[in-house]
């Protein structure tokens, strides 16, 4: 196992310059860090956090509260964010709030008793309540916590490239599963599709759209989809968007158990690109979202000197074309 030690000697520098990189001391000079980080890197090191503890007294640690953790999305970001900590010297603490304000405002006061560097909050809902002087950086990521600064997709132009992408496709029946509306990514998703939507169906006033409001799961998804596809074959939708890759796949379900087939009957596009929409049949059409930009611009924020204010930051998602959208049917 390597040792600090074996990082100064890989980067040619000394015990004490490896130290304040690990602890993220803004005094080293860039070119300081990033050698002691590629050796870092190279040498697989991971910092003894037992023995920080004993020298300092204290172990660095960030927060770190998600809505749902069986979310598989929330578990790659939760991933992420672990990935970009431990790179830093720092663990992370993570609790699941559960989809509860409650639950979340009990699990925020618990791991501010750990005095942490900072805290990571992806938000249940907007009812998330306001954090009364908590005295360490708060930062709200994909969803918005209270007024926090939040680092997320943007998710605006990201549902209108789907949008797109199916009325390029030449559907004109479509329909649209929005996240629960009480979410500000609920919100934006759903603004993105209409907006691009609403500007085709100026080119072309045959375009048709019905949205249904959800929660970002499979059951949702299924039950919605079984709604809309039963009925006369020209009425029903030829491209179903979903707000989510879950709920996507429970649209997926549906189709196969109504015995429509997917893409050539009816296109499905989800959102997010969990590692499951590249591992369904057919292969999930997406949008991807960067969730090691999005965690490491979070732990790189929430780090920074305290005198550096946290701000919000949009990261654009990409468009990921796989087997479940195609042309229209005839």
């Amino acid at each position: 196992m390597s040792t600090v030690k074996d990082v100064a000697r890989e980067a040619g520098v000394s015990v004490g310059t490896v130290s304040k990189v690990l602890s993220n001391d803004q005094t080293v000079k860039p070119v300081l860090r990033a050698r002691v980080m590629q050796a870092v890197t190279e040498l697989n090191y991971r910092p003894n956090m037992a023995a920080r503890a004993l020298r300092t007294n204290k172990i660095n640690t960030i927060g770190l509260v998600v809505p749902d953790i069986t979310n598989p999305f929330f578990a790659q970001l939760a991933l992420g964010i672990e990935t970009e900590a431990a790179k830093r010297g720092h663990l992370v603490m993570l609790t699941n709030s559960h989809e509860d304000p409650h639950t979340e405002q009990r699990q925020i006061a618990a791991l501010l008793e750990q005095s942490p560097r900072g805290l990571i909050v992806v938000a249940s809902n907007d009812s998330s309540a306001a954090l009364d002087d908590a005295k360490v950086r708060v930062l709200s990521v994909d969803r918005r916590f209270h007024a926090c600064p939040l680092i997320s997709t943007n998710h605006v132009i990201g549902a209108s490239k789907v949008a797109s992408h199916l009325v390029n496709l030449g559907h004109r029946r479509l329909a649209y599963l929005s996240g629960p509306q009480n979410t500000e990514v609920g919100r934006q998703r759903l603004r993105g599709f209409k907006t691009q939507f609403e500007w085709h169906q100026k080119q072309d006033a045959s375009l048709s759209l019905v949205t249904r409001e959800g929660q970002f799961d499979y059951e949702s998804g299924e039950q919605h989809a079984r709604d809309l596809l039963t009925g006369p074959k020209h009425t029903r939708p030829t491209a179903i968007a979903a707000a989510s890759d879950q709920m996507a796949i429970g649209v997926l379900r549906a189709a196969r158990d109504m015995e429509i087939s997917v893409p050539e009957e009816l296109s499905v596009t989800g959102y997010d690109d969990i590692t499951l929409a590249s591992l369904v049949v057919p292969r999930l059409t997406t949008l991807a979202q960067p969730t090691m930009a999005l965690a490491a611009e979070a732990v790189t924020q929430i780090l920074q000197d305290a005198d550096v204010a946290l701000t919000d930051a949009l990261v654009e998602g990409e468009l990921i074309i796989r087997g479940s959208t195609a042309a229209a049917p005839r």
